[in-house]
């Protein structure tokens, strides 16, 4: 089985910066895309970044030039660094990964999410 592991959330002060990682691990032949998403309170879950297998990348609007994503394809592991954080940010992060298992169909796999909080 596939398993994501998120790290890195916590609680920060607007202007500051927190990096996300998210490590997949299991009997993995390769991952196409992975992204991050993110979840407020009484809102749906949006995408935050998307990275492809060969580091094209593509952000939401409201973060562009403040966050970014990248990944470590060796350790199947992605990572979000955000920075110049805002209240409005604070959310569940959750990471996505699209995941080719030998044997089985390619699928979207989550991690459990992992808090953002911007407050002073």
């Amino acid at each position: 089985q596939v398993q994501l592991v998120e790290s890195g959330g916590g609680l920060v002060q607007p202007g500051g910066s927190l990096r996300l990682s998210c490590a997949a691990s299991g009997t993995i032949f390769s991952i196409n895309g992975m992204g991050w998403y993110r979840q407020a309170p009484g809102k749906q879950r949006e995408l935050v970044a998307g990275i492809s297998s060969g580091g094209s990348t593509n952000y939401a609007d409201s973060v562009k030039g403040r966050f970014t994503i990248s990944r470590d394809n060796a350790k199947n592991t992605v990572y979000l660094q955000m920075n110049s954080l805002k209240p409005e940010d604070t959310a569940v992060y959750y990471c996505n990964a699209n995941i080719i298992l030998i044997g089985v169909p390619t699928r979207d796999y989550w991690g459990q999410g992992t808090q953002v909080t911007v407050s002073s």
